[in-house]
């Protein structure tokens, strides 16, 4: 059943490439200019990474890769969508960048890539669809050198609980539902005006669940932060801040959290 689940997201994801590559929010001309696609999260957690072998997972079309590959870390980019492994590989060779990008489910990263890396990183709005962490965990320990260091930065997964499909908001999933949660509508975060239909299915996994698949699979938790300041305007009725990242107006529960973690 997941893997009909992961078909159906596929082609949807595929679809999005092409839409989100022309999109205001990626920016590619900008981008393809210099423009760095990272946040101030992940540059704040990994700093220098020059030198350093980066692993990326559910890279999209591979804007966060190539600019860790700007920055002078070794990259492989990984993502089930083979539109997006194509432009990611595409613009690295218009770039003049290393990077090397791999197209199969995140959850199979380990049948194609046998080498470890000194950081395994992936970032927003990403194990939402992945129906169970515990192979994801052992995965990422797999796939780190002795001493290597995990890093994700995502949304909070009580910014799932709601139906963002109704006029207001509705609290409708559960912090840690195990049921698949399908959706369907038209257009795409990064261009809600687009004609293309979303159908998505995903799953909510609550905090304890991303540290156990972690702690279990053999990594040490170095810390968990929540921010209720997201860097993305992909929620209704967000506010700036002077930070140029968006709150909800009333602040009542975190937008972001991120992890760090070493393979011990």
């Amino acid at each position: 059943m997941n893997e009909d689940y992961f078909e159906v997201n596929k082609a949807t994801w595929n679809e999005k490439v092409k839409v989100h590559s022309k999109s205001e929010m990626y920016d590619l001309e900008a981008f393809k200019k210099g423009k760095s696609s990272l946040m101030s999260y992940e540059h704040n957690a990994l700093k220098d990474v020059k030198g350093k072998t980066l692993l990326h997972l559910q890279c999209h079309f591979g804007q966060d890769t190539l600019s860790w590959s700007r920055l002078g870390a070794n990259c492989v980019g990984v993502d089930i969508s083979d539109e997006g492994i194509k432009l990611a590989t595409a613009l690295n060779d218009e770039l003049g960048l290393e990077a090397t990008f791999v197209c199969c489910n995140v959850l199979d990263t380990s049948k194609h890539i046998k080498s470890t890396f000194d950081i395994v990183y992936t970032s927003y709005g990403v194990i939402g669809w992945l129906p169970d962490l515990k192979p994801w965990g052992l995965m990422i320990a797999e796939r780190l050198n002795k001493g290597g260091i995990f890093y994700m930065v995502e949304f909070h997964p009580i910014v799932w609980m709601f139906d963002y499909l109704e006029e207001t908001p509705v609290m409708r999933y559960g912090y840690m539902q195990e049921e698949a949660i399908y959706e369907e509508y038209e257009g795409t975060y990064a261009n809600q005006d687009s004609k293309m239909m979303s159908k998505e299915y995903g799953w909510n996994h609550g905090l304890s669940e991303v540290i156990n698949a972690l702690t279990e699979a053999g990594l040490h938790i170095d810390y968990l932060n929540e921010y209720d300041e997201s860097p993305y305007n992909v929620l209704p009725d967000l506010v700036e801040t002077e930070s140029g990242n968006y709150v909800t107006k009333d602040k009542l529960y975190p937008l972001i959290f991120e992890i760090k973690a070493t393979k011990i």
